[in-house]
């Protein structure tokens, strides 16, 4: 019966991942907000979009499908950003993939990763050309091989040596989870005692990527900590509550723990059910909450604002990961009625339940977000010249959820028929919400592309 529950919902999320990967990529999910500036300067310099050196592994990783669909001929857009979309998605379902495959046979691990997928990726993931997307996916992978290895395997220390390269320019979050990786990597390789050199140099090159991911990390904030783009981030990093996604699953998960620390055997009881059961309803639901009260609405922008919030709670949930599998002799009575094989089959159905839950909101808001794509091209096929953004219903429902002011030009000129025929453009200075790097706000030129395809 244990096995049973846990292959199931291994194979559930798994599959999960792998729909959402092709139903995002069918709708271009790729182009929002940023998408589409990256995506346009990709297509108009022909080689990698790695404005940033300090996040370039991901950039190259998930832009290389494009470059090399240029370099076959391919010149239609749709065609191109469906790639785009589809290696951004993939390569976080991929690692997440790799991190549930690695700890299926464990039930408190597995529940671990599922409740990382619920709660720090899906509720983050609509702004998928974030690097972090890819970052924390490898972070928990390469964490779910350091727990389930044996020290000894040169295929582990392998896969870890990779994880480690992917990271080393990845994302700042690597300030903090570099040296949580680096430090368990070590603890797994002296559980491999009597191992041949090999391996332990393996482990060790793994362990200083990951080291050496954090210190490209500190001098990157360090370098850009005075950049206008940074204060501004710096400012809304402790406005995650705006993200409803998150927050529910967040709440839910600080009520289980606080409960759980202070009465373990709260969690032999309904307690567990009730509130992640509650919580789960609210996800699923959250779609329509704006019906009962306006201003509840899932916001996509939000998934940038919280990822710093995301990072934090992801390494507090590794840091979780590990300290369940050290097999501690005297371990806390919190963890010892976690191991009891009810409590844990309990833990797994409800975020296997919660994964799904919430999904939800990420399919009502692709659903929205493929309409408003419908429009952009309707708009652009049938006009010429420089369209005003302020004059169209940039703040009517769903159009509110989805605009970017300075990638305006590079979204409508992707979408069109006829690149340059029409571009929507903002009256902004470009000052108060200045794009990252200045030509992602340029006219994109795209000569001899074009939107191929229904609509």
């Amino acid at each position: 019966m244990r096995e049973v529950q846990q292959i199931t919902a291994y194979r559930g999320v798994v599959l999960l991942l792998w729909a959402l990967v092709v139903y995002d990529a069918v709708e271009c999910r790729g182009l929002f907000w940023d998408g589409s500036a990256f995506l346009v300067n990709l297509l108009d310099r022909e080689h990698f979009h790695d404005f940033y050196a300090a996040r370039a592994h991901i950039d190259w990783l998930t832009q290389a499908p494009v470059l090399l669909l240029m370099d076959a001929g391919v010149r239609n857009t749709m065609l191109l950003t469906m790639a785009y979309s589809a290696a951004l998605f993939a390569v976080p379902a991929a690692l997440y993939h790799v991190a549930l495959a690695r700890v299926r046979n464990d039930p408190l691990l597995l529940a671990a990763v599922i409740a990382i997928v619920a709660a720090v990726y899906l509720p983050t993931s609509f702004f998928i050309v974030g690097e972090y997307n890819a970052t924390f996916a490898a972070v928990t992978a390469a964490m779910a091989v350091v727990l389930t290895t044996s020290g000894r395997s040169v295929r582990d220390a392998v896969i870890l040596c990779a994880l480690g390269a992917l990271c080393l320019r990845s994302y700042e979050a690597m300030v903090y989870l570099g040296p949580l990786l680096a430090v368990a990597i070590v603890w797994a390789s002296r559980r491999g005692a009597g191992a041949d050199l090999g391996p332990r140099v393996l482990y060790a090159l793994a362990a200083l990527a990951f080291a050496g991911a954090a210190v490209v990390s500190a001098a990157t904030i360090v370098d850009y900590w005075d950049h206008p783009h940074f204060l501004k981030v710096r400012s809304t990093s402790v406005d995650f509550w705006q993200n409803i996604q998150f927050a529910i699953p967040l709440a839910g998960f600080v009520i289980c723990g606080v409960a759980a620390l202070r009465r373990p055997s709260w969690l032999q009881g309904r307690g567990p059910l009730i509130v992640l059961g509650v919580v789960a309803g609210l996800l699923a639901l959250s779609p329509w909450w704006r019906a009962l009260h306006l201003p509840s609405i899932l916001y996509p922008p939000s998934h940038y604002v919280a990822r710093q919030a995301a990072g934090i709670l992801l390494a507090l949930l590794l840091g979780g990961m590990w300290l369940l599998a050290s097999r501690q002799h005297n371990p806390p009575a919190v963890l010892t009625t976690m191991g009891e094989a009810a409590v844990s089959r309990r833990l797994l159905t409800l975020a296997t339940a919660l994964t799904f839950a919430a999904a939800v909101p990420d399919i009502a808001l692709t659903r929205l977000w493929a309409g408003y794509l419908d429009g952009l091209r309707s708009l652009v096929d049938d006009r010429t010249g420089i369209i005003r953004a302020e004059t169209l219903p940039l703040h009517e429902w769903p159009n509110k959820l989805f605009f970017q002011d300075w990638s305006f030009p590079a979204l409508t000129a992707v979408v069109s028929r006829t690149p340059g025929k029409a571009y929507v453009v903002s009256d902004q200075d470009y000052l108060s919400n200045p794009p990252f790097e200045p030509a992602c706000g340029l006219l994109p030129r795209l000569s001899g592309y074009g939107w191929r395809g229904p609509g």
